[in-house]
Protein backbone atom coordinates (compact mmCIF):
# COMPACT_ATOMS: atom_id res chain seq x y z
CA UNK A 1 0.00 0.00 0.00
CA UNK A 2 1.29 3.48 -1.20
CA UNK A 3 1.57 6.03 1.64
CA UNK A 4 1.44 9.70 1.08
CA UNK A 5 4.49 12.16 0.91
CA UNK A 6 3.66 15.27 2.91
CA UNK A 7 6.64 17.68 2.17
CA UNK A 8 6.81 20.87 4.74
CA UNK A 9 8.31 24.19 3.03
CA UNK A 10 9.41 26.16 6.27
CA UNK A 11 10.49 23.49 8.38
CA UNK A 12 12.50 25.82 10.58
CA UNK A 13 9.34 26.88 12.18
CA UNK A 14 9.76 23.45 14.62
CA UNK A 15 6.80 23.69 16.55
CA UNK A 16 4.57 24.58 14.02
CA UNK A 17 5.61 21.37 12.29
CA UNK A 18 5.56 19.42 15.30
CA UNK A 19 1.91 20.48 15.71
CA UNK A 20 0.93 19.32 12.44
CA UNK A 21 3.15 16.24 12.04
CA UNK A 22 1.86 14.98 15.52
CA UNK A 23 -1.44 15.33 14.03
CA UNK A 24 -0.63 13.87 10.99
CA UNK A 25 1.13 10.91 12.37
CA UNK A 26 -1.90 9.80 14.96
CA UNK A 27 -4.22 9.38 12.50
CA UNK A 28 -3.45 5.79 10.66
CA UNK A 29 -3.88 6.26 7.36
CA UNK A 30 -1.41 8.79 7.42
CA UNK A 31 1.18 6.90 10.09
CA UNK A 32 3.57 5.52 7.61
CA UNK A 33 4.04 8.55 5.58
CA UNK A 34 6.99 10.18 4.62
CA UNK A 35 7.63 13.69 5.40
CA UNK A 36 9.70 15.48 3.80
CA UNK A 37 11.37 18.77 5.73
CA UNK A 38 12.98 21.63 3.86
CA UNK A 39 14.31 25.19 5.03
CA UNK A 40 17.32 27.27 4.84
CA UNK A 41 18.08 27.33 7.94
CA UNK A 42 20.23 24.36 8.43
CA UNK A 43 20.29 24.30 12.19
CA UNK A 44 16.87 24.94 12.37
CA UNK A 45 15.88 22.53 9.76
CA UNK A 46 18.52 19.81 12.39
CA UNK A 47 16.04 20.67 15.23
CA UNK A 48 13.01 19.83 13.28
CA UNK A 49 14.63 16.56 12.21
CA UNK A 50 15.00 15.79 15.52
CA UNK A 51 11.50 16.42 16.87
CA UNK A 52 10.04 14.81 13.73
CA UNK A 53 11.72 12.08 14.33
CA UNK A 54 10.96 11.76 18.37
CA UNK A 55 7.67 12.24 17.24
CA UNK A 56 7.11 8.78 15.17
CA UNK A 57 9.00 7.19 18.01
CA UNK A 58 6.53 8.37 20.40
CA UNK A 59 3.75 7.22 18.51
CA UNK A 60 5.11 4.47 16.90
CA UNK A 61 4.90 5.03 13.51
CA UNK A 62 6.53 4.07 10.55
CA UNK A 63 7.12 7.31 9.09
CA UNK A 64 10.42 8.53 7.16
CA UNK A 65 11.62 11.56 8.01
CA UNK A 66 14.04 13.28 5.24
CA UNK A 67 15.09 16.94 4.84
CA UNK A 68 16.37 19.40 2.43
CA UNK A 69 17.52 22.41 1.35
CA UNK A 70 16.40 21.85 -2.32
CA UNK A 71 13.06 22.99 -2.48
CA UNK A 72 12.49 21.19 -5.69
CA UNK A 73 13.50 18.03 -4.70
CA UNK A 74 11.39 18.50 -1.68
CA UNK A 75 8.45 18.66 -3.53
CA UNK A 76 9.05 15.88 -6.00
CA UNK A 77 5.95 13.41 -6.03
CA UNK A 78 4.28 14.99 -3.02
CA UNK A 79 0.85 14.51 -2.23
CA UNK A 80 0.89 17.04 0.25
CA UNK A 81 2.92 20.72 0.84
CA UNK A 82 2.10 21.90 4.03
CA UNK A 83 3.57 25.94 3.49
CA UNK A 84 4.74 28.03 7.14
CA UNK A 85 7.37 30.55 6.90
CA UNK A 86 8.25 34.27 7.41
CA UNK A 87 10.37 35.78 4.44
CA UNK A 88 12.93 38.36 6.16
CA UNK A 89 11.59 36.88 10.14
CA UNK A 90 10.80 39.21 13.15
CA UNK A 91 14.80 40.95 12.71
CA UNK A 92 15.09 42.67 9.81
CA UNK A 93 11.41 42.68 7.97
CA UNK A 94 8.98 42.93 11.02
CA UNK A 95 11.00 45.58 12.91
CA UNK A 96 10.92 47.27 9.84
CA UNK A 97 7.22 47.26 9.35
CA UNK A 98 6.52 48.80 12.65
CA UNK A 99 9.50 50.72 13.21
CA UNK A 100 9.34 52.69 9.82
CA UNK A 101 5.60 53.79 10.18
CA UNK A 102 5.91 54.84 13.58
CA UNK A 103 8.03 57.86 12.37
CA UNK A 104 5.30 59.04 10.65
CA UNK A 105 2.84 58.85 13.74
CA UNK A 106 1.10 55.38 12.54
CA UNK A 107 1.05 52.81 15.26
CA UNK A 108 -0.37 49.13 14.56
CA UNK A 109 -0.61 46.04 16.52
CA UNK A 110 -0.10 42.79 14.24
CA UNK A 111 0.96 44.55 10.72
CA UNK A 112 1.10 41.10 9.30
CA UNK A 113 -2.33 40.62 7.51
CA UNK A 114 -3.55 44.45 6.00
CA UNK A 115 -2.23 48.10 6.62
CA UNK A 116 1.09 49.12 5.16
CA UNK A 117 2.65 45.92 7.43
CA UNK A 118 0.66 43.63 5.30
CA UNK A 119 1.28 44.84 2.09
CA UNK A 120 4.94 45.01 2.69
CA UNK A 121 4.74 41.48 3.99
CA UNK A 122 2.58 40.13 0.72
CA UNK A 123 5.32 41.92 -1.64
CA UNK A 124 7.90 40.19 0.17
CA UNK A 125 6.11 36.78 0.74
CA UNK A 126 4.00 36.32 -2.83
CA UNK A 127 7.01 35.83 -5.35
CA UNK A 128 8.26 32.64 -2.71
CA UNK A 129 4.91 31.33 -2.32
CA UNK A 130 5.00 31.51 -6.89
CA UNK A 131 8.38 29.96 -6.79
CA UNK A 132 7.10 26.90 -5.20
CA UNK A 133 3.95 26.81 -7.23
CA UNK A 134 6.32 26.53 -10.08
CA UNK A 135 8.28 23.81 -9.49
CA UNK A 136 4.88 21.71 -8.21
CA UNK A 137 3.61 21.87 -11.66
CA UNK A 138 6.80 20.39 -12.39
CA UNK A 139 7.43 17.26 -9.65
CA UNK A 140 3.92 16.98 -7.96
CA UNK A 141 1.11 18.96 -9.95
CA UNK A 142 -1.43 17.10 -8.38
CA UNK A 143 -0.65 17.73 -4.92
CA UNK A 144 -2.62 19.56 -2.96
CA UNK A 145 -1.25 23.13 -1.33
CA UNK A 146 -1.78 23.49 2.25
CA UNK A 147 -0.49 27.43 2.90
CA UNK A 148 -0.23 29.12 6.47
CA UNK A 149 1.19 31.76 5.26
CA UNK A 150 0.67 35.57 6.44
CA UNK A 151 -0.83 37.61 4.31
CA UNK A 152 -3.42 34.92 3.70
CA UNK A 153 -6.08 36.20 1.98
CA UNK A 154 -3.58 38.22 -0.56
CA UNK A 155 -1.40 35.17 -1.18
CA UNK A 156 -3.91 33.38 -1.57
CA UNK A 157 -5.45 35.42 -3.98
CA UNK A 158 -1.86 36.04 -5.78
CA UNK A 159 -1.26 32.05 -6.14
CA UNK A 160 -4.83 31.73 -7.83
CA UNK A 161 -4.43 34.32 -10.05
CA UNK A 162 -1.23 33.13 -11.69
CA UNK A 163 -1.11 29.51 -11.01
CA UNK A 164 -4.92 28.71 -10.94
CA UNK A 165 -4.23 24.75 -12.16
CA UNK A 166 -2.51 24.83 -8.35
CA UNK A 167 -4.69 22.77 -5.89
CA UNK A 168 -4.27 25.17 -2.88
CA UNK A 169 -6.19 26.21 0.43
CA UNK A 170 -5.25 28.57 2.85
CA UNK A 171 -5.64 27.90 6.10
CA UNK A 172 -5.85 29.39 10.07
CA UNK A 173 -7.12 28.96 13.16
CA UNK A 174 -9.58 31.71 13.74
CA UNK A 175 -12.53 30.56 13.06
CA UNK A 176 -12.46 27.26 15.35
CA UNK A 177 -10.42 29.25 17.77
CA UNK A 178 -12.81 32.04 18.29
CA UNK A 179 -15.50 29.38 18.70
CA UNK A 180 -13.83 28.13 21.50
CA UNK A 181 -13.08 31.75 23.33
CA UNK A 182 -17.09 32.51 23.18
CA UNK A 183 -17.96 28.98 24.63
CA UNK A 184 -15.52 29.74 27.32
CA UNK A 185 -17.07 33.07 27.81
CA UNK A 186 -20.37 31.71 27.78
CA UNK A 187 -19.61 28.35 29.75
CA UNK A 188 -21.03 25.89 27.77
CA UNK A 189 -18.81 23.13 26.18
CA UNK A 190 -17.73 24.08 22.18
CA UNK A 191 -18.42 20.81 21.13
CA UNK A 192 -22.47 21.94 22.05
CA UNK A 193 -22.39 24.95 19.70
CA UNK A 194 -23.45 24.78 16.45
CA UNK A 195 -21.49 27.32 13.89
CA UNK A 196 -22.01 28.98 10.19
CA UNK A 197 -19.27 31.63 9.39
CA UNK A 198 -18.32 33.39 6.04
CA UNK A 199 -16.41 36.62 4.85
CA UNK A 200 -12.47 36.97 3.79
CA UNK A 201 -9.75 35.50 6.03
CA UNK A 202 -9.59 37.71 9.42
CA UNK A 203 -13.04 39.42 8.52
CA UNK A 204 -15.15 36.16 8.57
CA UNK A 205 -18.41 36.52 10.75
CA UNK A 206 -20.73 34.11 12.30
CA UNK A 207 -23.75 34.47 10.43
CA UNK A 208 -25.44 31.80 12.97
CA UNK A 209 -23.60 30.92 16.35
CA UNK A 210 -26.39 28.25 18.63
CA UNK A 211 -26.37 26.14 21.19
CA UNK A 212 -27.65 22.08 21.03
CA UNK A 213 -30.47 21.85 23.27
CA UNK A 214 -31.64 18.37 25.48
CA UNK A 215 -34.34 18.07 22.53
CA UNK A 216 -32.08 18.75 20.01
CA UNK A 217 -33.21 22.00 18.98
CA UNK A 218 -30.68 24.97 18.83
CA UNK A 219 -30.72 28.36 20.54
CA UNK A 220 -29.35 31.63 19.28
CA UNK A 221 -26.40 32.39 20.65
CA UNK A 222 -26.48 36.52 20.02
CA UNK A 223 -28.58 37.81 22.82
CA UNK A 224 -26.38 36.22 25.40
CA UNK A 225 -23.16 37.66 23.97
CA UNK A 226 -24.48 40.76 23.71
CA UNK A 227 -26.21 40.75 27.04
CA UNK A 228 -22.85 39.72 28.80
CA UNK A 229 -21.13 42.92 27.33
CA UNK A 230 -23.30 45.30 27.83
CA UNK A 231 -23.42 43.51 31.68
CA UNK A 232 -19.68 43.73 31.84
CA UNK A 233 -19.16 40.05 32.53
CA UNK A 234 -17.76 39.19 29.07
CA UNK A 235 -15.19 39.04 27.62
CA UNK A 236 -13.75 37.07 30.61
CA UNK A 237 -9.99 37.69 31.23
CA UNK A 238 -7.73 35.96 28.45
CA UNK A 239 -6.53 32.97 29.44
CA UNK A 240 -3.49 33.08 27.17
CA UNK A 241 -2.46 36.92 26.62
CA UNK A 242 -3.43 39.79 29.70
CA UNK A 243 -2.61 42.36 26.86
CA UNK A 244 -5.18 41.69 24.29
CA UNK A 245 -8.83 41.42 26.34
CA UNK A 246 -11.13 40.91 23.24
CA UNK A 247 -13.33 43.84 23.96
CA UNK A 248 -12.64 45.39 20.17
CA UNK A 249 -15.08 42.63 18.71
CA UNK A 250 -17.98 42.59 21.67
CA UNK A 251 -17.81 46.46 20.61
CA UNK A 252 -18.14 45.77 16.99
CA UNK A 253 -20.76 43.28 17.71
CA UNK A 254 -22.99 45.78 18.81
CA UNK A 255 -22.70 47.82 16.30
CA UNK A 256 -22.78 45.24 13.10
CA UNK A 257 -24.62 42.44 15.19
CA UNK A 258 -22.51 39.54 14.41
CA UNK A 259 -19.22 38.01 16.08
CA UNK A 260 -15.93 38.49 13.45
CA UNK A 261 -13.72 35.49 14.24
CA UNK A 262 -10.29 37.49 14.42
CA UNK A 263 -9.14 38.66 16.90
CA UNK A 264 -9.56 42.15 18.55
CA UNK A 265 -5.73 43.32 18.15
CA UNK A 266 -5.78 42.52 14.44
CA UNK A 267 -9.35 44.12 14.29
CA UNK A 268 -8.68 47.60 15.64
CA UNK A 269 -5.83 48.15 12.30
CA UNK A 270 -8.32 46.79 10.18
CA UNK A 271 -10.55 49.29 10.61
CA UNK A 272 -10.06 53.19 11.33
CA UNK A 273 -12.40 53.33 14.46
CA UNK A 274 -10.09 52.53 17.38
CA UNK A 275 -6.53 53.47 16.71
CA UNK A 276 -6.18 57.41 16.18
CA UNK A 277 -3.97 60.10 17.06
CA UNK A 278 -4.97 62.20 20.50
CA UNK A 279 -7.26 59.50 21.50
CA UNK A 280 -5.31 57.48 24.24
CA UNK A 281 -8.84 56.98 25.56
CA UNK A 282 -9.55 54.76 22.96
CA UNK A 283 -6.48 52.50 23.52
CA UNK A 284 -7.77 52.46 27.22
CA UNK A 285 -11.31 51.64 26.95
CA UNK A 286 -10.60 49.05 24.10
CA UNK A 287 -7.20 47.72 25.91
CA UNK A 288 -5.86 47.91 22.32
CA UNK A 289 -2.12 46.26 22.22
CA UNK A 290 0.01 48.66 20.02
CA UNK A 291 3.11 46.57 18.84
CA UNK A 292 1.70 43.61 20.30
CA UNK A 293 3.23 41.26 17.43
CA UNK A 294 7.39 42.56 17.74
CA UNK A 295 6.49 41.48 21.85
CA UNK A 296 4.81 38.31 20.58
CA UNK A 297 8.30 37.59 18.29
CA UNK A 298 10.70 38.39 21.11
CA UNK A 299 8.50 36.02 23.46
CA UNK A 300 8.64 33.19 21.29
CA UNK A 301 12.42 33.38 20.72
CA UNK A 302 12.55 33.41 24.46
CA UNK A 303 10.50 30.26 24.65
CA UNK A 304 12.13 28.48 21.92
CA UNK A 305 15.75 28.35 23.79
CA UNK A 306 14.13 26.36 26.02
CA UNK A 307 11.93 24.60 24.21
CA UNK A 308 14.92 23.66 21.58
CA UNK A 309 16.87 22.00 24.72
CA UNK A 310 14.17 20.61 25.89
CA UNK A 311 13.22 18.31 22.59
CA UNK A 312 17.04 18.02 22.17
CA UNK A 313 17.57 16.07 25.86
CA UNK A 314 13.93 13.98 25.76
CA UNK A 315 13.77 10.57 24.43
CA UNK A 316 9.80 11.06 23.82
CA UNK A 317 8.27 14.10 22.88
CA UNK A 318 4.08 14.61 24.42
CA UNK A 319 2.00 15.17 21.68
CA UNK A 320 -1.15 16.66 21.88
CA UNK A 321 -3.91 17.28 18.99
CA UNK A 322 -4.13 20.47 18.08
CA UNK A 323 -6.55 22.80 16.16
CA UNK A 324 -5.07 23.10 12.89
CA UNK A 325 -6.82 21.50 9.75
CA UNK A 326 -3.97 20.13 7.92
CA UNK A 327 -3.84 16.53 9.37
CA UNK A 328 -8.15 17.00 8.29
CA UNK A 329 -7.71 17.82 5.22
CA UNK A 330 -4.81 15.08 4.24
CA UNK A 331 -6.94 12.41 5.94
CA UNK A 332 -10.21 13.02 4.30
CA UNK A 333 -8.65 13.16 0.83
CA UNK A 334 -6.44 10.02 1.32
CA UNK A 335 -9.55 7.93 2.43
CA UNK A 336 -12.03 9.54 1.47
CA UNK A 337 -13.72 9.96 5.00
CA UNK A 338 -15.43 13.58 4.97
CA UNK A 339 -14.89 16.84 6.80
CA UNK A 340 -15.40 19.97 7.12
CA UNK A 341 -13.17 22.80 7.22
CA UNK A 342 -12.99 26.74 7.25
CA UNK A 343 -10.33 27.58 4.03
CA UNK A 344 -9.41 30.48 1.83
CA UNK A 345 -10.28 29.58 -1.61
CA UNK A 346 -10.75 31.81 -4.27
CA UNK A 347 -14.29 33.26 -4.23
CA UNK A 348 -15.97 32.10 -7.36
CA UNK A 349 -19.27 32.79 -6.98
CA UNK A 350 -19.20 31.29 -3.15
CA UNK A 351 -20.06 34.72 -1.63
CA UNK A 352 -22.13 36.62 -3.81
CA UNK A 353 -22.01 40.08 -2.48
CA UNK A 354 -17.91 39.89 -2.77
CA UNK A 355 -15.69 39.84 -5.94
CA UNK A 356 -15.67 36.61 -7.95
CA UNK A 357 -11.78 36.72 -7.72
CA UNK A 358 -11.32 37.27 -4.11
CA UNK A 359 -9.90 35.20 -1.78
CA UNK A 360 -13.37 34.31 0.38
CA UNK A 361 -13.14 31.84 4.08
CA UNK A 362 -15.99 29.40 3.81
CA UNK A 363 -16.73 25.87 5.12
CA UNK A 364 -15.56 23.31 2.62
CA UNK A 365 -16.23 19.67 2.10
CA UNK A 366 -12.82 17.79 1.50
CA UNK A 367 -13.35 14.15 0.92
CA UNK A 368 -11.22 12.00 -1.84
CA UNK A 369 -12.33 15.19 -4.75
CA UNK A 370 -10.56 17.65 -3.08
CA UNK A 371 -11.58 20.33 -0.99
CA UNK A 372 -15.08 22.03 -2.39
CA UNK A 373 -16.23 25.08 -1.30
CA UNK A 374 -19.94 25.77 0.48
CA UNK A 375 -22.16 27.96 -1.77
CA UNK A 376 -23.15 31.18 0.87
CA UNK A 377 -25.15 33.43 -1.23
CA UNK A 378 -25.11 37.39 0.15
CA UNK A 379 -23.70 38.67 3.04
CA UNK A 380 -25.48 41.06 5.88
CA UNK A 381 -24.82 44.26 3.40
CA UNK A 382 -22.99 45.81 6.55
CA UNK A 383 -20.61 43.10 6.61
CA UNK A 384 -19.95 42.90 2.64
CA UNK A 385 -19.52 46.87 3.06
CA UNK A 386 -16.89 46.38 5.57
CA UNK A 387 -14.91 43.80 4.11
CA UNK A 388 -14.69 45.45 1.31
CA UNK A 389 -12.32 48.08 2.50
CA UNK A 390 -10.20 45.46 2.99
CA UNK A 391 -10.10 43.66 -0.12
CA UNK A 392 -9.44 47.42 -1.56
CA UNK A 393 -6.07 46.76 -0.02
CA UNK A 394 -5.68 42.79 -1.05
CA UNK A 395 -6.89 43.86 -5.10
CA UNK A 396 -3.76 46.37 -5.41
CA UNK A 397 -1.74 44.40 -3.49
CA UNK A 398 -2.12 41.20 -5.74
CA UNK A 399 -2.44 43.95 -8.94
CA UNK A 400 1.06 45.06 -7.92
CA UNK A 401 2.79 41.88 -8.02
CA UNK A 402 1.02 40.61 -11.45
CA UNK A 403 1.69 43.49 -13.14
CA UNK A 404 4.57 44.67 -11.52
CA UNK A 405 3.36 48.35 -11.44
CA UNK A 406 4.54 49.44 -7.91
CA UNK A 407 2.50 52.15 -8.22
CA UNK A 408 -0.48 50.01 -7.17
CA UNK A 409 1.23 49.43 -3.84
CA UNK A 410 0.80 53.27 -2.68
CA UNK A 411 -2.52 52.83 -3.88
CA UNK A 412 -2.85 50.04 -1.89
CA UNK A 413 -1.96 51.89 1.00
CA UNK A 414 -4.22 54.79 -0.06
CA UNK A 415 -7.30 52.82 0.57
CA UNK A 416 -6.06 51.29 4.14
CA UNK A 417 -8.48 52.33 6.34
CA UNK A 418 -6.21 52.68 9.12
CA UNK A 419 -3.58 54.24 7.39
CA UNK A 420 -5.92 56.61 5.62
CA UNK A 421 -7.62 57.63 9.18
CA UNK A 422 -4.00 58.51 10.45
CA UNK A 423 -1.72 60.25 7.63
CA UNK A 424 -2.35 62.00 4.43
CA UNK A 425 -1.37 61.29 1.08
CA UNK A 426 1.89 62.71 1.19
CA UNK A 427 2.74 61.05 4.42
CA UNK A 428 1.45 57.66 2.92
CA UNK A 429 3.35 58.14 -0.51
CA UNK A 430 6.35 58.83 1.73
CA UNK A 431 6.15 56.20 4.17
CA UNK A 432 5.50 53.83 1.43
CA UNK A 433 8.80 55.16 -0.25
CA UNK A 434 10.71 54.72 2.82
CA UNK A 435 9.46 51.13 3.53
CA UNK A 436 10.79 49.81 -0.05
CA UNK A 437 14.05 51.21 0.41
CA UNK A 438 14.35 49.86 4.05
CA UNK A 439 13.11 46.57 2.59
CA UNK A 440 15.11 46.50 -0.47
CA UNK A 441 16.94 43.32 -0.27
CA UNK A 442 13.90 41.53 0.56
CA UNK A 443 11.51 42.46 -2.39
CA UNK A 444 11.18 41.82 -5.91
CA UNK A 445 13.77 44.18 -8.52
CA UNK A 446 11.17 45.47 -9.90
CA UNK A 447 9.56 47.33 -6.61
CA UNK A 448 13.13 48.80 -5.72
CA UNK A 449 12.95 51.88 -7.89
CA UNK A 450 12.81 55.27 -6.77
CA UNK A 451 9.57 56.86 -6.92
CA UNK A 452 9.81 60.02 -9.22
CA UNK A 453 9.34 63.83 -7.50
CA UNK A 454 6.18 64.81 -7.70
CA UNK A 455 5.90 67.99 -10.48
CA UNK A 456 5.59 71.35 -8.91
Amino acid sequence: MRHPKITFIGAGSTVFMKNIIGDVLQRPALSGATIALMDINPERLAESEIVAGKLARTLGSSAKVETHSSQRKALEGADFVVVAFQIGGYEPCTVTDFEVPKKYGLRQTIADTLGVGGIMRGLRTVPHLWSICADMLEVCPDAILLQYVNPMAINTWAIAEKFPAIRQVGLCHSVQGTAWELARDLDIPVEEIRYRAAGINHMAFYLSFEHRQPDGSYRDLYPDLLAGYREGRFPKPSHWNPRCPNKVRYEMLTRLGYFVTESSEHFAEYTPYFIKEGRADLIEKFGIPLDEYPKRCIEQVERWKSQAAAFRDAETIEVKASHEYASSIMNSVWTGEPSVIYGNVRNNGCITSLPENCAAEVPCLVDASGIQPTHIGALPPQLTALMRTNINVQELTVAALMTENRDHLYHAAMMDPHTAAELDLEQIWSLVDDLLAAHRDWIPEWAREARKPKAA
